[in-house]
C-alpha cells in the first residue's frame, strides 16, 4: 500500500504543477495529454510493482525485479503500438537524425568517460552475475522507452511552445519528464509519511536532461539506452 500511496503522490505533483503551468499558459496546454501522461506514470508503476504486489511473483528467488521491469516494458511497447504514439515518434528506431552524430557522440563519450572515472574513484564490491546481467539490460531497456519515449511524447504534446537551446527545441514537457524520472527514484511514502532525497533527485534528474537532449537531437532512443546501461553497469565491472 505504501508504494501505491507514493505513486499517487507523484501523480498528484504532476497534475498540480502541470495544472499551474496550464493556468499560466492559457491556450497552450492540452489537458487531455496531461491526464494521459499522469495515466502513463500510474500504469508504469503498476507494472513495475506487479500491481503493488497483487500479481504473483514468478521469480521469488531473484535479487532484481526482472518480472516488474519486463511487465513495464511490455506495457510501454503496447502504448508505442497505438497510432497516436507510434514507433518513430516514440524514438524506437535505430535511424539517427541526419548530422546528429557529430554532436551526440562526443556528449555520449563524455558521459561514459565521467562514469568510468567514477568507477575507478569509487570502486564497488564484486557483483553477482545476475546483478551485472540486470544492470546491462533492463534499466535502460525499460526506463528509456518510457521516460524518454512515450512519457516525453505525451508531455511534449501537453505543452505547446518550444525554446531553442543547445541545438534542440525544449518544451516544458521535456523538463517535466526529467523531474518525474528524478521523483521516481527520490520520492516515496513509508511509515505514514512522504520522503524526498534531494541528492538522489539530482543524481537521476540531471543525467536525464542529457538523455532527453540526445533523444531530441538524434530522434532515437539508441544512445540513451546504451548510455543508461553503461552508467549502471560500469561501476560493477571495473
Amino acid at each position: 500500500m505504501d508504494g501505491f500511496i507514493g505513486i499517487l503522490g507523484v501523480v498528484a505533483l504532476l497534475l498540480i504543477v502541470g495544472g499551474a503551468l496550464g493556468l499560466m499558459l492559457p491556450g497552450r496546454t492540452s489537458w487531455l495529454w496531461l491526464l494521459a501522461a499522469a495515466g502513463l506514470v500510474l500504469v508504469n508503476d503498476a507494472m513495475l510493482t506487479r500491481a503493488w504486489g497483487l500479481i504473483p511473483d514468478v521469480l521469488p528467488h531473484s535479487d532484481w525485479n526482472w518480472q516488474g521491469k519486463i511487465m513495464a516494458l511490455a506495457a510501454t511497447l503496447a502504448v508505442v503500438a497505438l497510432p497516436v504514439f507510434g514507433r518513430r515518434r516514440s524514438g524506437l528506431t535505430l535511424a539517427q537524425a541526419p548530422g546528429s552524430w557529430k554532436t551526440a557522440l562526443p556528449v555520449t563519450a563524455a558521459y561514459a568517460g565521467l562514469f568510468l572515472i567514477m568507477a575507478f574513484v569509487f570502486p564497488n564490491e564484486a557483483a553477482s552475475k545476475e546483478t551485472i546481467a540486470f544492470q546491462l539490460t533492463l534499466p535502460g531497456l525499460e526506463e528509456e522507452p518510457f521516460y524518454r519515449g512515450v512519457l516525453l511524447l505525451a508531455l511534449a504534446r501537453a505543452f505547446s511552445g518550444r525554446v531553442r537551446l543547445l541545438g534542440v527545441d525544449w518544451s516544458l514537457g521535456a523538463v517535466l519528464s526529467c523531474a518525474l524520472f528524478g521523483l521516481a527514484h527520490a520520492f516515496g511514502y513509508s511509515d505514514g509519511a512522504f520522503s524526498f532525497d534531494p541528492m538522489t533527485m539530482a543524481l537521476t534528474g540531471v543525467p536525464s536532461l542529457i538523455a532527453v537532449w540526445l533523444v531530441l537531437r538524434t530522434r532515437s532512443l539508441l544512445l540513451p539506452i546504451l548510455m543508461h546501461n553503461f552508467g549502471n553497469a560500469i561501476m560493477l565491472l571495473v
